[in-house]
Order: structure tokens, then sequence, then C-alpha cells
């Protein structure tokens, strides 16, 4: 995924720049819209009034940095608050006597007043301090959240895969026993149901592993196991399936589909009557839909193996962990 220039190193320098640059700017901005009358005093050092404003300002801008990067993780988070506050008297004291020493030798020393210049100061101060602190506070729930969003991607990918192993095994019990099957018919139809094994086997153990397959491709997986289960019932299971073109080409996750058609030959036939399955599928306008209908007799169902069930429920869970509410799953038994 392409990482936004805002959240690359140059962005992040380039928003704080700009943002140091807008907020000392808004003074003289101020002062220019509401003072456009006033002249300008020739005895004013305009050289010495940029030393003391971009002296001061750079002070400001270190002491935001040093608090934010530095002396609240050191101690705020470690809960060294007293040594916190005593770092902040310093600091403000520093600040202060700074301040006045530049104000009382570049600006105007006759006029310099003690009071005025600590309570000026000391809400400056308090302001950046705050902003400070904010901005840190911020950073860091945007960093947990980050982390914890990518725990949870992972988390969700090794549930995904565990989901997805589980359908391999109850998929391979169903197309072995046709297998041997076939092999003690002895039937011309074992080379070719192997081939169509292995083909099937190559997409489950590397297709399978892509975040994302075509429908093209799924589909043809579905129609390779459907035509080995035809090998191995025969008549005896009338087949209905209908492929209709997608209108574009579409993706979805690997192994999503044959958990339906795995339980309509597994519950839907043996004991079944004129069993019969019908399969049809369509995507067009972005809409997917999957319609599965096999026979059901409760009274004639056979007794159901430790591996049943699995598929519709591993399915279920992988539609609502991958679609949420973009997804529809209806399974109804008569």
């Amino acid at each position: 995924m392409k990482t936004a220039w805002y959240n690359k190193k140059w962005g992040i320098v380039l928003l704080h720049i700009a943002a140091w640059v807008l907020l000392f700017s808004l003074p003289s901005l101020l002062t220019s819209s509401y003072n456009n009358d006033k002249p300008h005093d020739p005895k004013e050092n305009d050289l010495v009034n940029f030393i003391f404003i971009w002296t001061m300002n750079g002070t400001w801008v270190l002491l935001f940095y040093l608090n934010a990067l530095a002396l609240i993780p050191k101690f705020v988070y470690k809960n060294k608050y007293g040594l916190y506050v005593a770092i902040q008297a310093l600091l403000l004291t520093w600040l202060l006597t700074q301040s006045a020493l530049l104000f009382r030798y570049l600006i105007d020393k006759e006029h310099f007043m003690l009071g005025r210049h600590i309570l000026f100061n000391f809400f400056i101060y308090l302001f950046f301090l705050s902003s400070s602190m904010a901005y840190q506070m911020v950073k860091d729930k945007i960093k947990t959240d980050r982390i914890n969003r990518e725990k949870e991607n992972e988390n969700l990918k090794t549930e995904l895969s565990l989901l997805r192993s589980q359908v391999s095994p109850h998929f391979m019990f169903n197309v072995l026993n046709n297998m041997v099957a076939l092999a003690r018919k002895k039937s011309d139809l074992l080379e070719p149901s192997l081939i169509k094994l292995s083909s099937l086997m190559r997409y489950m153990l590397y297709d399978s592993d892509e975040e994302k397959v075509s429908l093209e491709n799924e589909i043809d997986y579905l129609q390779s196991y459907i035509d080995l289960q035809q090998q191995r019932f025969g008549a005896k299971v009338k087949l209905n399936v209908v492929f209709h073109p997608a209108d574009k080409p579409y993706y979805l996750e690997p192994m999503l589909l044959i958990p339906f058609v795995e339980n309509a030959f597994k519950h839907g036939t043996g004991l079944i009557e004129h069993a019969t399955i019908d399969i049809n599928l369509r995507a067009e306008n972005n809409v997917f839909n999957v319609t599965v209908h096999n026979k059901y007799n409760p009274v004639s169902e056979e007794e159901k193996d430790d591996t049943s069930g699995i598929g519709l429920t591993n399915v279920r869970r992988r539609l609502n962990l991958l679609y949420g509410n973009q997804q529809n799953l209806m399974i109804s038994e008569k």
C-alpha cells in the first residue's frame, strides 16, 4: 500500500515548518491589519527586533519539542511527576531570564517591567506546554491505534489461514474416497480423475495462498470438483450446473465456495431418492450470487462424522470476517 506524502518523514517536517511559520506570522499579520495608518517609527531598529523575536520564537519551538519528545515520554509516562514539575520550573526560570535579558539590552531597558514580563511570558509558556502535551498524546494515540490495527489485521490473516486450512482436509476426505471407489472398480476414469485431482491440489496448495483469486479460476476449481463427483455418482445424481458469464473480471477469496458444493454432495446423496443438485452462479453489477440446492431428508440422512459441518461453519465465519455486513448467507433445510 502506497504511503501518503503527509505520512512520510519529509512531509511531516514540511507540515511542521508550515505550522510554525503560520503561527509566528499571525502577530505581524494582525498588527498590519489593524494598524495600517500607524506611522513607522524611524528610531525602531528592525534588525534588533528581528533578532529578539526570532530568538524567542526559536526558544518556544525548542521547548515545545523538548517537552513533547523527551520530557513527557521520560517522566510523565513513567509517573515521575515530581521530576517533571521541577524540570518545568527550571525551564520557565531560564526562559524568563533569557527573555528579560534580551528585552532589557536589545529593546528597551528603561520601560522594562518585571511583573508584566513574568505574567506575559508565563501564559505563553502554558500555551506551548499544553500544546506540546496535546500534540504528543495525540501522536501516541495515533501510533497505538495503528499498531492495534496491524495486530488485528495479522490476527485476521492468521484466523483466515486456519479456517482455510480446515476446509482442505474436509474436501480431501471426499475426493480420496472417490479415488478409492474408482480404483476398486478398476475404472478407466481413474487416470483422468487423478489428473483432475492433481490440478485441484495445485490450486489448493499454491493459488489458495493468494489473498484473492479470479472468479474464473475459482469456477474452474469448482467445475473440476463437480466432474470428479459426477464420475463417482454417475446417473444416481441429477446435476443442474449453471455458471453465468460474468460481466467483467471479479476477484474473491479462494476456497470460499467449495464448502457449499461439498455439502450438497455429502448431504444430498446417499439414501436420498432421486437425488438432485442445482448450482447457479451469477456475477454482475458488482453483486455476486451463488445458489446451491440439494434434496434433504432428515429421516434418511446418514449419521454425521466428526468433520461434519466444518465447511459451512467456517465459510460463515470467513464471510463475516472478510465482508461484514456486505454479505448475506441464507441456509434452509426443507
